[in-house]
C-alpha cells in the first residue's frame, strides 16, 4: 500500500509515533489508509450538511477495513459571492482545491480518497485532483436542496430570487412580495434546485462513473443520500484493494458519455469549462468542438430549471442519472465506474419512472442544450446555452452596448438603459481579464425579471451561471484580456447572433477589428496584490477549459 511508505519499517518509528498521537491504534497500520477530503461549511447551503455525511463515510470506510482520515477542502457558494468583487475567487478556487487535495494526498501518502462535494466548482477541482494523483477515489455529492414555495407555487433560488430583482426594478412586484421570496425560495440544506451547474456537474460525475449509482440526484435531506456516503466508504476500500484507479474509469469514453448527458439533459454552460480541465489532468484532450458534435445529434430530454420547470426533486422520481442513460443507451460508450459494472449495465437495468420528465420518445428539443459558435467575435469559440434560448430569439441582430466591466453594465441595466434591440458586451471579465471569469447570473437575472429576454441578447468573455435564460453568449475566446476581438466592439456596432448556423458576427471587416485592437487601451488590473493576481499570469483561455499553465 503507499500508506506503508508512512507506517511500516524501524525508520518509520517517528511517523507512526505522530500517527499513534491521533488516537489510532498499531493493529490500523495495516489498513488502508483513506482520506475524506470534505468541503464542509457553514457558509454555504449545499455543504451544511456534510458534517452528517462524513460520518456516514468514516462508518462505510471503517466496515469495510479502512482508516478513515478527514481534512478540509474550502468552497465558494457562487450564489453569495455573485455580483461583487467576491466573484473572483470563484472558478480560481477550483485550483486550490486540486492542489490542496493534492497536497494533503501525497504529503500523507495516502491509499484512497472518498471526495466529499457538491458546490459549482468544488466537484471539478477534486475530479481534477482524483485525475491528476490517479489513486483509487470516488465522489460523494452532497445532494439539491428542495423546492421552496410561495404562492401555492413551488420555488428556486435563481428565477424567485436573482430574477426578482429586475421584477421589483420593473415595478412588477412590491418590496414585501421580494422579501417574501427571498424567505421561501431555499427551504433548507443543498444544491441549488434546477439544473444549475452543482447539480449538472453531480449527474456528469455520475455518468463518467465516478459516484455510485444515485448519488447524483438524492436529495441532500434524503436517507437515500447518507446510505450513499455509507456504501461510498466501503466501495473505495474494495477499489484499493481492486486497484481501480481513476484513469481506469476517466477515458475519453466516458468524458464522451458526460457530454452527452450534459446535453440530454440540458446542462450547464459552465461544464464546457470543467470537463475539458478535468480531461486535461488524465491527459486527454477534449475540444471545444467536441461539445457542439454531440449536440448536433443529441436531443434534449430533460427541461429542468431554468429553461423548464422541472426541479431535481421530479428527476429523482422519474429515474435518475440511470433512466437518463436507459433514455440514450444507444449513443453511450462502454466504461468501467466505481460501481465495477459498465456504464453501459446500468443504463440497461434502468427504468424511466416519470415520462414528461425524462422525454425519451418525445424530447424537448432536437439538439443539445448547449451551443458552441465562432465568428470574428469569437475565432476560438464561445458558448451559449440554448435550451433557455426562446426560439424568436435564435437568430438576431441588435446594437451594441459595451461595458468593460460588469458593475458597469449591472448599473446601466438597473437604472433602464438598455432597451429592446441591444446587445449588451461586457468585457474584461474572462479567466485573465476578470481575472477568474466572474459569473454574471446578476445582470442576466436582471433583464430577465425586467422583461427583456426575448428582445436583448448579451456577450461576454466572462462566463454564465446554470440559471442563466435567454439569448446570454459567454466563453468567448480570445478574451479582451488577450487581445481578442471582444475588445473591438465599440458602441453602436452591429452584432448578428445565429445559433441554429453556430456564428457570432460584428459587422466589421477583418482590418477594422485588427486596427482597432492595435488602437485599445487595456484597463488597469482589477486585482493586483494576491492569488488572483498570480493566477491572472498563469490561467489559460476559456476554450481550454480556463486551465493553469
Amino acid at each position: 500500500m503507499r500508506s506503508d511508505q508512512i507506517k511500516k519499517g524501524a525508520v518509520r518509528a517517528p511517523n507512526r509515533c505522530l500517527l499513534y498521537s491521533t488516537g489510532i491504534s498499531p493493529r490500523d497500520l495495516n489498513k488502508p489508509f483513506i482520506g475524506i477530503a470534505s468541503s464542509f461549511t457553514d457558509l454555504v447551503p449545499g455543504h451544511v450538511s456534510m458534517r452528517e455525511l462524513e460520518r456516514y463515510i468514516e462508518r462505510g470506510i471503517a466496515a469495510g477495513g479502512g482508516v478513515p482520515f478527514i481534512f478540509g477542502a474550502p468552497a465558494v457558494c457562487d450564489g453569495i459571492a455573485m455580483g461583487h468583487s467576491g466573484m473572483h475567487y470563484s472558478l480560481g478556487s477550483r485550483e486550490i482545491i486540486a492542489d490542496l487535495v493534492e497536497t494533503v494526498a501525497n504529503a500523507h501518502m495516502l491509499d484512497g480518497l472518498v471526495l466529499l462535494s457538491n458546490c459549482d466548482k468544488v466537484t471539478p477541482g477534486m475530479l481534477m485532483a482524483a485525475a491528476r494523483l490517479n489513486i483509487p477515489a470516488i465522489v460523494v455529492t452532497a445532494g439539491a436542496m428542495l423546492t421552496g414555495m410561495y404562492e401555492k407555487k413551488r420555488r428556486s433560488m435563481v428565477r424567485d430570487t436573482f430574477e426578482a430583482v429586475g421584477q421589483f426594478q420593473a415595478g412588477k412586484i412590491t418590496e414585501e412580495q421580494l422579501c417574501e421570496l427571498e424567505m421561501a425560495a431555499c427551504p433548507g440544506v443543498g444544491a441549488c434546485q434546477g439544473m444549475y451547474t452543482a447539480n449538472t456537474m453531480a449527474c456528469l460525475t455520475e455518468t463518467m462513473g465516478m459516484s455510485l449509482t444515485g448519488c447524483a440526484t438524492a436529495l441532500a435531506v434524503s436517507a437515500k443520500k447518507k446510505r450513499i456516503a455509507y456504501e461510498s466508504g466501503i466501495r473505495v476500500v474494495e477499489l484499493v484493494k481492486e486497484n481501480i484507479r481513476p484513469r481506469d474509469i476517466l477515458t475519453l469514453d466516458s468524458f464522451k458519455n458526460a457530454i452527452t448527458a450534459d446535453m440530454a439533459l440540458g446542462g450547464s454552460t459552465n461544464t464546457v469549462l470543467h470537463l475539458p480541465a478535468i480531461a486535461n489532468e488524465a491527459q486527454i484532450k477534449l475540444p471545444l468542438e467536441l461539445f457542439d458534435e454531440i449536440s448536433k445529434k443529441t436531443p434534449q430530454i430533460c427541461c429542468l430549471e431554468p429553461a423548464g420547470d422541472h426541479y431535481m426533486e421530479d428527476l429523482d422520481n422519474a429515474g435518475g442519472v440511470p433512466a437518463v442513460l436507459c433514455a440514450m443507451a444507444d449513443k453511450l460508450n462502454s466504461n468501467k465506474t466505481v460501481n465495477g459494472i459498465d456504464i453501459k449495465e446500468i443504463a440497461k437495468s434502468a427504468k424511466i419512472l416519470d415520462e414528461d420528465v425524462i422525454r425519451a420518445k418525445n424530447p424537448y428539443k432536437p439538439e443539445g442544450g448547449i451551443a458552441v459558435l465562432f465568428g470574428n467575435i469569437a475565432p476560438n469559440g464561445s458558448v451559449v446555452k440554448q435550451a433557455a434560448v426562446s426560439e424568436k430569439m435564435k437568430v438576431f441582430s441588435g446594437r451594441a452596448r459595451v461595458f468593460n466591466s460588469e458593475d458597469d453594465a449591472m448599473k446601466a441595466i438597473l437604472d433602464k438603459k438598455i432597451v429592446s434591440g441591444d446587445v449588451v458586451v461586457i468585457r474584461y471579465e474572462g479567466p485573465a481579464g476578470g481575472p477568474g471569469m466572474r459569473e454574471m447570473l446578476s445582470p442576466t437575472s436582471a433583464l430577465t425579471g425586467m422583461g427583456l429576454t426575448d428582445s436583448v441578447a448579451l456577450l461576454t468573455d466572462g462566463r454564465f451561471s446554470g440559471g442563466t435564460r435567454g439569448p446570454c453568449i459567454g466563453h468567448i475566446s480570445p478574451e479582451a484580456a488577450s487581445g481578442g476581438a471582444i475588445a473591438a466592439i465599440n458602441e453602436g456596432d452591429t452584432i448578428e447572433i445565429n445559433i441554429p448556423k453556430r456564428t457570432l458576427n460584428v459587422k466589421l471587416s477583418d482590418e477594422e477589428i485588427k486596427a482597432r485592437i492595435a488602437k485599445a487601451i487595456k484597463p488597469e488590473p482589477k486585482v493586483k496584490t494576491g492569488y488572483m493576481a498570480r493566477y491572472a499570469k498563469l490561467v489559460q483561455s476559456a476554450d481550454t477549459g480556463a486551465i493553469l499553465k
